[in-house]
C-alpha cells in the first residue's frame, strides 16, 4: 500500500486518482503527525511525502520515520513546489528520502518512479521474509542437531554402561560406534572380532541378513585379545527403521561361554545316555519281533494286541532317543547336512505318503502350489525329517479336525513350504519360544506327550540350509508352520 501525505486535499485527490488508475492501493494522511500514527500501525511499501506542511514539515517527518524500526526502511519520495533549490533537495536525501520530485509533476515520470520503488520495496520485503524463514529453518536445524546429538550421546553412554560388547552400524553396514568392551576382542573399531575357524563368518552372515532387512542372531566363538582364548558369545544385530528404510543397526555380543560349558556337560550326558539306551532298546525290539513270529498269534487276539502295543511303544522310545542323539550332534557341531540338487516336490510327496500310511485313514492332507520341476540344493533326508515333524504336530495338535494343508510357493530367491492345521493354536507371546530346546507350551504339555526338541531340531536343520523357519497361529483356530530354502 502507498501512503500519500499532504495538507492540500486537491493534491491528495489528484495523486490518489493517478495511482489508483494503475491499481495501486492507496492510503492518505493530512499531516505529518497523522502519517506517523498510520505508519506505525500499517504496512506501507512507499510514502509520497509533501515537503511544505504546517506543524511537522516533510523533512521532520522523514527523520522521525528513520528513528523507528518499523518505518525506517520504507522508501520516501518527496514532492515540493516551493523548496526546489539544491540545498533542500540535498536535505531531502539526507533525511532518508529515496527521491525528490519538484512540481509541476510529470504524471508518467512519477508513475515510473512509484512503480520502481514500490516493486523494489516488495522485493525487499519478500527477501526479508525469505531470510527470516531461512534463519528460522537454520535455527530449527541447529536445535534439532543439538537435540539429536544429545540423544545420540545419551544412547552411546547407555551402550558404554552395558556389560555386553555393544556397537552400531550405519545403513551401509559400516561400524560407526563401539563401546569400550569391543577392544577386548578387536584391535580396530572397523573390524569385527575374529571368530573360530569352525564357526560361521560374522560379516558374511550379517551381509546376508542386511540384504533381506532382517535381524541377525548368531552364536559364535570370538577371540579374546589378552588371553588368546575363544569364548562363546551370542551376537544380536537388529535394524532400526525410519519408515520403510533402515537407518542403522544396533548390535551386542553377550558372553555365554559359561552357559555353553554347562550345556555341553548336559549334552554329553544326553549323548552318553542316548547311546547307552540305544543298545538295550535295539535288543528289546529284536526280541519282540522274534516273540511275535514265534507265537504266531491271531491278529484279533488280545495277546497280539499287547505285542503290537509294546512294539509301538518301543518305536516311540526309539524316535525319542533318535531325537536326543540329533540334539547331541547339533550341540557338538556334528549334525551333517549333505546338500545336493534334488526335487523338493518329491520329498514333500514322500513325507505326505509316510504320514498317511502311519496314521488313521480319516486324516486328510491337501497339497497346494505344487512345483514339480523345482530343483534346489538341499539334504533330502533332513528336509523330509522337518516335513514329517510339521505334519505329525499338525495332526497331533488338531484332535478335533484332521484336515491339514501343505502349501509350496517360490519366488526369484527362495521357496517357502508351509503346513497349516486347524487345531488348538499357540498364544502370540509363546510362538517364538517353540523353536527353543526342550520348550513346551504349558497348555498342551499335559494333554500331549513329547520332549519339546522336535521343532528345535527342525530349526537347526533349516538354519544350516541358510533358510528361515517360523509360524503364525491363532488360539482356537490353528497354526501355520513354515520354512524357506534359498534357491541358490
Amino acid at each position: 500500500m502507498i501512503l500519500i501525505v499532504d495538507d492540500n486535499q486537491n493534491n491528495i485527490y489528484s495523486l490518489k486518482k493517478l495511482l489508483e488508475s494503475k491499481d495501486f492501493p492507496v492510503d492518505t494522511a493530512n499531516s505529518g503527525e497523522e502519517a506517523l500514527g498510520k505508519a506505525l500501525k500499517n504496512n506501507y511499501a512507499l510514502i509520497i511525502l509533501d515537503v511544505q506542511m504546517p506543524g511537522m514539515d516533510g523533512f521532520e517527518v522523514a527523520e522521525t520515520f528513520a528513528g523507528y524500526s518499523k518505518t525506517k526502511e520504507i522508501p520516501i519520495i518527496f514532492l515540493s513546489a516551493v523548496n526546489t533549490e539544491k540545498k533542500f533537495i540535498a536535505r531531502g536525501y539526507a533525511s532518508g528520502g529515496m527521491d525528490y520530485v519538484t512540481k509541476p509533476v510529470d504524471p508518467e515520470i512519477l508513475l515510473l518512479k512509484v512503480k520502481t520503488f514500490y516493486h523494489l520495496q516488495e522485493q525487499n520485503l519478500a527477501m526479508k521474509k525469505t531470510q527470516q524463514s531461512l534463519q528460522m529453518e537454520v535455527q530449527g536445524r541447529r536445535e534439532s542437531q543439538v537435540t539429536m546429538k544429545s540423544k545420540i550421546d545419551h544412547f552411546h553412554l547407555m551402550l558404554e554402561g552395558l556389560p555386553q560388547i555393544a556397537f552400531t552400524l550405519n545403513e551401509d553396514g559400516i561400524v560407526d560406534f563401539v563401546n569400550g568392551r569391543w577392544y577386548q576382542y578387536s584391535k580396530s573399531n572397523q573390524d569385527f572380532p575374529e571368530t573360530h575357524t569352525d564357526d560361521l563368518n560374522i560379516k558374511e552372515e550379517f551381509e546376508r541378513c542386511r540384504k533381506k532387512g532382517k535381524a541377525l542372531e548368531l552364536e559364535a566363538r570370538i577371540k579374546n585379545l589378552a588371553t588368546g582364548d575363544y569364548r562363546y558369545h551370542l551376537l544380536r544385530l537388529s535394524p532400526i527403521f525410519e519408515g520403510n528404510t533402515i537407518k542403522n543397526w544396533v548390535g551386542t555380543f553377550t558372553d555365554i561361554d559359561d552357559q555353553k560349558k554347562v550345556e555341553k556337560e548336559k549334552d554329553e550326558f544326553l549323548s552318553i545316555a542316548s547311546h547307552e539306551l540305544k543298545t538295550p532298546l535295539t535288543s528289546i525290539k529284536a526280541y519282540m519281533q522274534l516273540l511275535d513270529r514265534k507265537l504266531k498269534l491271531e491278529k484279533d487276539s488280545p495277546e497280539a494286541g499287547y505285542v503290537s502295543k509294546v512294539q509301538n511303544q518301543v518305536e516311540k522310545l526309539n524316535i525319542l532317543i533318535g531325537d536326543l542323539l540329533d540334539v547331541s550332534k547339533i550341540e557338538n557341531g556334528k549334525l551333517k547336512i549333505n546338500k545336493k540338487q534334488a526335487n523338493l516336490e518329491k520329498v514333500i510327496r514322500n513325507a505326505i505318503e509316510t504320514i498317511l500310511q502311519t496314521h488313521e485313514s480319516k486324516v486328510k492332507i491337501q497339497h497346494h502350489g505344487s512345483i514339480p520341476d523345482l530343483l534346489i540344493p538341499f539334504d533330502e533326508i533332513r528336509i523330509e525329517q522337518v516335513l514329517i515333524n510339521f505334519l505329525t504336530n499338525a495332526i497331533k495338535y488338531s484332535p478335533q479336525n484332521n484336515q491339514v494343508i501343505v502349501t509350496t510357493f517360490a519366488d526369484d530367491e527362495e521357496v517357502k513350504v508351509s503346513v497349516t492345521d486347524f487345531g488348538i493354536g499357540i498364544p502370540d507371546f509363546k510362538q517364538e519360544a517353540v523353536f527353543h530346546k526342550f520348550y513346551r507350551v504349558e497348555e498342551s504339555s499335559v494333554q500331549f506327550q513329547g520332549m519339546g526338541i522336535g521343532l528345535y531340531i527342525c530349526s537347526e536343520i533349516i538354519k544350516q540350509h541358510h533358510g528361515t523357519i517360523g509360524l503364525s497361529s491363532i488360539v482356537g483356530e490353528g497354526s501355520t508352520f513354515y520354512f524357506t530354502l534359498p534357491l541358490n
